[in-house]
């Protein structure tokens, strides 16, 4: 049984906060990669403290360089760069635990938050906000064409999800999505082309109907 690693007191299982000294242990995650400050102040700004953030490089292979606030410690991602974190800070995952999920996500879920929109760091245009990998339970903001903005904190939240199978389950989700897609397309398709070939066949008969009379006509309706 896995223990707290602040009180040694044995966590439940699917659990990842200790329910006698409140502490978060992330279990099993090896993403706490050494940092550098290359930049104390870059042209990108803060879109909830409105100051300068500094540039991190983050000793990953290969390095990533992000943007983060000193004041609230929020980060910001250029498009693709969240991906490359979690590939090299959380691997190894074969199978989905649908309760850990549900529990981080529930553990995590902050019922008083207020839902604000903040601007774009690089170009202050107001961003989407969205349910990373739809499911996943943290709310990024996006901008399309620069990145993405994560509050502090959320991108643990990211590596607990991944970590329980969560990328799993959506690539699993994205499959049977498609396959009900495809399903439905064809369903579509047949009961078109069925469509088509009733009223060609219906033609058809009306066709052969209107020859008959035709002939019938011609042979006792004159006089």
């Amino acid at each position: 049984m896995a223990r707290c690693r602040s009180c040694s007191a044995p966590l439940p299982a699917n659990i990842n906060r200790c329910v006698y000294c409140n502490v978060r242990n992330d279990v099993d995650l090896h993403g706490r990669h050494q940092y550098s400050i290359t930049n104390q102040q870059s042209e990108r700004i803060c879109p909830h403290c409105e100051k300068a953030m500094q540039t991190v490089e983050l000793k990953t292979i290969p390095l990533l360089y992000i943007e983060r606030c000193e004041a609230c410690f929020g980060l910001f991602f250029d498009p693709g760069e969240i991906e490359e974190l979690l590939a090299c800070s959380v691997s190894n995952v074969f199978d989905i635990n649908y309760k850990l999920i549900k529990n981080i996500n529930k553990d995590r879920y902050q019922k008083n938050k207020k839902i604000k929109y903040v601007k774009c760091p690089v170009c202050l245009i107001h961003m989407n906000r969205v349910n990373y990998a739809h499911r996943s339970g943290v709310i990024i903001d996006q901008c399309k064409r620069h990145g993405v903005w994560l509050d502090s904190g959320e991108i643990t939240h990211l590596m607990e999800w991944k970590k329980a199978g969560g990328e799993l389950l959506e690539a699993q989700n994205k499959k049977q999505n498609c396959h009900k897609k495809k399903t439905t397309n064809h369903t579509i398709a047949y009961s078109h082309e069925k469509s088509v070939f009733q009223q060609q066949h219906k033609s058809l008969e009306q066709d052969l109907l209107d020859s008959v009379c035709s002939v019938v006509y011609k042979l006792f309706g004159a006089s």
